[in-house]
C-alpha cells in the first residue's frame, strides 16, 4: 500500500544541525521543509497544505521564538502535531500548547522519531 510520507516542517537556526536531522529523517522515509526561523515557517505553512508537524527549537532570531511559534501554529492549523526541541529551556507546563509535545536537547533520533510516530505511524 503506498502511503504519503508524513511532512515535516524543521524549523531550526543551527545551520549544521538543521542539515543533519533534516538529512536523517529523510532518510528515515520522511518529507521534510526546512526554516531557519519563525517567520520562514509562517511563510511556508501558508502556502503548503501538507504539513502534519512542526518541529521547532526555542530559541531562533526574527519575529517569534518556538515557543510562540507554537502556540501560533496551534491556533491557526490545529491539525498540525507540534514538537518542540531546547538544550536551554525546560518547557514548564503551561508554556507550551497543550497538544506540544517537548523533546530536551541533546536528543536521540530514535527519540525523536518515535515522538514523531506515535501518532502519525
Amino acid at each position: 500500500m503506498n502511503r504519503t510520507p508524513t511532512s515535516i516542517l524543521m524549523v531550526e537556526d543551527e545551520a549544521l544541525l538543521l542539515l543533519c536531522v533534516a538529512s536523517e529523517l529523510r532518510d528515515a522515509g520522511f518529507r521534510v521543509i526546512e526554516a531557519a526561523n519563525a517567520d520562514q515557517a509562517v511563510k511556508v505553512l501558508e502556502t503548503e497544505r501538507s504539513i502534519d508537524i512542526l518541529f521547532t527549537d526555542v530559541d531562533m532570531p526574527g519575529s517569534m521564538d518556538g515557543v510562540r511559534l507554537s502556540a501560533f501554529v496551534a491556533q491557526r492549523w490545529p491539525p498540525i502535531k507540534i514538537i518542540v526541541t531546547s538544550g536551554k529551556q525546560i518547557a514548564r507546563t503551561g508554556v507550551l500548547p497543550a497538544k506540544a509535545l517537548f523533546i530536551p536537547k541533546p536528543y536521540e533520533f530514535a527519540t525523536l522519531q518515535a515522538n514523531i510516530c506515535a501518532d502519525t505511524g
